[in-house]
């Protein structure tokens, strides 16, 4: 493994434990769904700028391990993030010429089926299925998209990663 490759998986790797640690970060009830889905617009960002360099199996491992922090049936995230990711390596060549308006709809249209998917386990494993409040975190993600986008491609710049 080369050292851009290093660098390269090491950035993404970094921001995808800050994303984690902003998931699980405990917020006042009234605010909880208001919070965006960050591990979500991160695995987004990554899977559209380098879509062959994040495996599935590595996304379903990293939605594991934040099944297991957050105390959600095991799976559950990981399910919603091969969706996720699998509909990103379908799309990344069209939606790479999306103005950052239509790449937030988007996001909102992937956070909204992540989230179906996860309220779908929910009910599968017998917890208490919410009404629509389950796209609130969807439009959060959406609107919170631009001000991410941008300060991972400020990463991506500082770094000198190539897509």
């Amino acid at each position: 493994m080369s050292g851009l490759e290093l660098k390269t998986y090491g950035v993404m790797a970094f921001s995808l434990a800050v994303a984690l640690l902003l998931n699980i970060y405990p917020l006042p009830m009234e605010w909880r769904w208001w919070r965006p889905d960050f591990v979500l617009i991160v695995v987004i960002y990554w899977m559209y700028l380098l879509p062959l360099s994040l495996s599935l199996v590595a996304v379903c491992c990293f939605g594991i391990l934040l099944d297991a922090l957050e105390g959600m049936p095991f799976g559950q995230h990981g399910l919603a993030l091969v969706i996720l990711a699998y509909i990103c390596l379908l799309t990344y060549q069209r939606v790479r010429n999306y103005s950052i308006w239509q790449y937030s709809l988007w996001v909102f249209f992937l956070v909204t089926i992540a989230q179906l998917t996860d309220t779908w386990v929910q009910a599968m494993s017998g917890r208490p299925v919410p009404g629509l409040e389950f796209l609130l975190p969807a439009f959060a993600s959406a609107c919170f998209w631009p001000l991410c986008y941008l300060g991972l491609e400020r990463i991506r710049r500082r770094y000198r990663i190539v897509s």
